[in-house]
């Protein structure tokens, strides 16, 4: 560094080193990264090719910070999508007692957030690590290659070519239902506009077309407020679809918000629709928040205040229900249409659970029902059919035997088991993948993809200030996307490595269609001298990668490409 006579330094020749690294890698500011053990990165036509681009100006011989421009250059480079990797801040990393394999457990800035080169500027900071995230996405079948050049506004570039094989075929349809909760409040919150204005509707469209891309296919449809994260006696913005009349004693119902929500989703590729809760969180004693136009005013009807089994909620239903299903199947989704009771019962609230489900079986009793709950007593009374079980409690419900199981994880899963903690590695999150293949799961749910309030929905947060809810839960629990400019949501590194396990399950089952399903169990346990459970599994960043390198070849040689 060169001091000038104004006090400050003047920029110096910068001199960068780079290096390829793997999607599993997380790239800290303080610490070299790993070079990516592959020389070639493969997958699908139709299925996202990740890796990143780790640069760093040395100390010795430093200059000064500078600003640097990352410029891609490719054969396919229509194809190519370069985003920063931008580090976030974690204040609860994660819960004292957890096990050790995190990367870090204390607080600080974690990479997260990835940001569109084009809409950001990057530095070369000294003796800092960054990185850039490197999508190639629908690109033809062939060898490509793909050039990174990071050049310092003065000073040499330092360039890295990355070769890509995308193979000539394509993974089957995804099976997994997948949900991850939208919740519709936050962003009428985060942007200070108006719920169900037409801004309103642009931008929730972008976000559920956000979370399509990456595999989420079904979407929290709040036909009225859903009753989730709230405190008792509380209340969330209001976000309900369906207009309630009671007029004269008589319910009649307005559908045409429901109606542009459906349409949304069907344009965007959505599957299926999961109704709001139909009692309320933790202990299904209440009703949930229900606005009523009664008689030309608006009342809040049903919340915290009204009894579950109350005989005014009982004549409710008795109406909503009847009409919620024809409006349904008239859309052409009633097929599609999942129903929750409560959310997370424990079995100490057995009876009132029982109760409510009572009252909606005489109408939705021939529907799919389900609910996460982790006590496995629930599925052997009968209380329920389609039990949603923690991945740390999914033995006992395997060891049941249920048909057609779903899973989940939130703040709780810490221990042992897969989640997408900020401060995870990623081949924690991703390992779900093969569990959900070996273990036969149909379905997975996680309560955030937006969710930007503080615990109990008190006061709503800021994302970028806060990922773990204002030290509500470890960080990265609450949120997937990032609310980005002018609506569009703002991918994490989780939601990319989630995509990427979702990819391994439908190569597993399309080797499986073309050998056998105990052809491929025996690789996935290559190299592993236990058996993988959701507890027990390969802890490591090369596990993956060469399990799909494998799957991968066999496929191409099955299909005799």
């Amino acid at each position: 560094m060169i001091e000038s006579a104004y006090g400050g330094f003047m920029e110096v020749l910068v001199f960068m080193i780079t290096k390829v690294v793997g999607c599993l890698e997380k790239v800290f500011l303080d610490a070299e990264p790993k070079a990516a053990a592959q020389s070639v990165f493969s997958g699908f036509k139709n299925e996202t090719i990740s890796f990143q681009v780790a640069y760093c100006q040395p100390l010795e011989g430093a200059g000064w910070n500078t600003f640097c421009d990352v410029k891609m250059e490719s054969d396919i480079a229509e194809h190519v999508r370069v985003r920063r990797v931008v580090n976030v801040p974690a204040g609860l990393a994660i819960y004292p007692g957890a096990d050790d394999d995190y990367l870090r457990k204390a607080p600080g800035l974690y990479p997260d957030m990835l940001v569109d080169i084009s809409e950001c500027k990057t530095r070369a900071l000294i003796d800092q690590w960054n990185s850039v995230w490197v999508d190639v996405e629908g690109a033809p079948a062939g060898q490509h290659e793909v050039t990174i050049t990071v050049v310092p506004s003065k000073g040499e570039p330092s360039s890295q070519t990355v070769k890509i094989n995308v193979l000539d075929a394509e993974l089957p349809a995804q099976e997994l239902i997948y949900t991850r909760w939208l919740h519709c409040d936050a962003i009428a919150q985060y942007y200070h506009i108006d719920m169900w204005s037409e801004k309103y509707w642009e931008y929730l469209e972008k976000f559920i077309a956000a979370a399509v891309r990456r595999g989420i296919n079904a979407i929290l449809t709040p036909i009225h407020t859903p009753p989730l994260d709230t405190v008792v006696g509380g209340e969330r913005m209001t976000s309900q679809l369906v207009d309630v009349y009671l007029t004269n004693g008589k319910y009649t119902f307005g559908f045409d918000r429901l109606r542009r929500f459906i349409d949304i989703c069907k344009r965007s590729g959505a599957e299926y629709y999961e109704m709001a809760h139909l009692f309320t969180q933790w202990g299904a004693k209440a009703t949930p928040k229900i606005i009523v136009n009664v008689d030309g005013v608006e009342q809040k009807l049903f919340g915290w205040h009204v009894s579950a089994t109350s005989a005014e909620y009982v004549e409710f239903l008795a109406n909503y229900l009847p009409a919620l299903k024809a409006e349904l199947a008239a859309e052409g989704v009633l097929d599609h249409t999942i129903w929750h009771i409560s959310d997370e019962p424990s079995f100490e609230n057995m009876e009132s659970y029982a109760a409510d489900k009572a009252l909606v079986e005489p109408y939705i009793g021939d529907q799919y029902i389900l609910d996460a709950l982790s006590d496995v007593r629930f599925y052997k009374t009968g209380a329920v059919e389609h039990p949603v079980p923690a991945n740390n409690h999914i033995h006992d419900f395997i060891d049941a035997k249920v048909e057609g199981l779903w899973t989940y994880y939130c703040c709780g899963q810490f221990k042992e088991v897969s989640n997408q903690f900020i401060a995870m590695p990623s081949h924690r999150e991703r390992i779900l993948g093969v569990q959900m293949y070996k273990y036969n799961i149909v379905g997975f749910l996680h309560w955030g993809y937006n969710f930007y309030n503080c615990q109990y929905s008190y006061y709503p947060i800021d994302p970028y200030g806060t990922t773990d809810g204002d030290g509500f839960v470890p960080a990265g629990d609450t949120f997937q996307v990032y609310p980005g400019k002018d609506g569009e949501p703002v991918e994490s590194i989780r939601m990319m490595v989630f995509d990427e396990c979702i990819a391994d399950m439908r190569a597993l089952k399309m080797l499986e269609g073309l050998t056998s399903r105990e052809h491929v169990l025996a690789l996935i346990q290559e190299g592993f001298d236990r058996e993988i459970t959701f507890y027990d599994y390969p802890r490591s960043d090369d596990y993956l990668p060469t399990l799909r390198e494998k799957v991968n070849a066999e496929i191409m040689e099955k299909l005799g490409k």
